[in-house]
């Protein structure tokens, strides 16, 4: 599976390096930081190399969005966001709080349910989503997760659509922390498990 981290200046690093972190650790898989340009600054001025352009997006089959500081600058951007072609019909595709705007702005939410962080709130509200007070939901190949923690939620998922719910719940497993991982796979899959039917 080819999934982009589909990323933007103003990034937080939470949402964009746990993804890609989980993502690559199934087997099979190849997850890299997608987005305009050659290099990316986070919120907190870390810079990284952009592995796939933003055109990348559309070929992946699995396309996750993290969330910035200048998410309201990306999707009033035209040209910057005609770039971007994604198909919840061929590929599983999530959006992390303030992704979620980017989503209501292509038209890919409808009348789903969104999870999003309580800044942004108003923000997906104005693009006419319903935001529910969760940190995760999912109807089909479309999800949302709320929160700068809720990132191994929204790859946990991601992985359970694309290769299983067993080896979601074998790569949160992987990356729990010792003492607590029986308790850290439940409430992960607890949580994401129910949208993976």
């Amino acid at each position: 599976m080819r999934a982009a981290i589909l990323t933007f200046d103003g990034f937080n690093e939470l949402d964009s390096f746990v993804a890609l972190a989980l993502l690559n650790r199934a087997p099979g898989w190849q997850a890299g930081i997608c987005g305009p340009g050659e290099t990316l600054t986070s919120m907190n001025g870390v810079q990284v190399a952009v592995q796939q352009g933003i055109e990348f997006a559309g070929e992946a089959d699995v396309v996750l969005i993290g969330s910035g500081v200048r998410t309201r600058e990306v999707v009033s951007d035209a040209k910057l966001m005609a770039r971007l072609r994604l198909d919840p019909a061929r590929q599983i595709i999530g959006a992390q709080c303030s992704g979620a705007l980017l989503l209501a702005t292509l038209g890919l939410l409808g009348d789903v349910p969104v999870c999003t962080d309580l800044t942004t709130k108003p923000w997906v509200v104005g693009a006419g989503a319903r935001v529910i007070d969760a940190p995760f939901h999912a109807r089909g190949n479309v999800a949302t997760a709320g929160g700068c923690m809720a990132a191994h939620y929204l790859a946990a998922w991601a992985i359970g659509r694309g290769a299983g719910e067993e080896e979601a719940r074998t790569v949160i497993d992987y990356v729990a922390p010792v003492g607590e991982k029986a308790e850290t796979v439940a409430r992960v899959m607890g949580v994401v498990g129910p949208f993976l039917g």
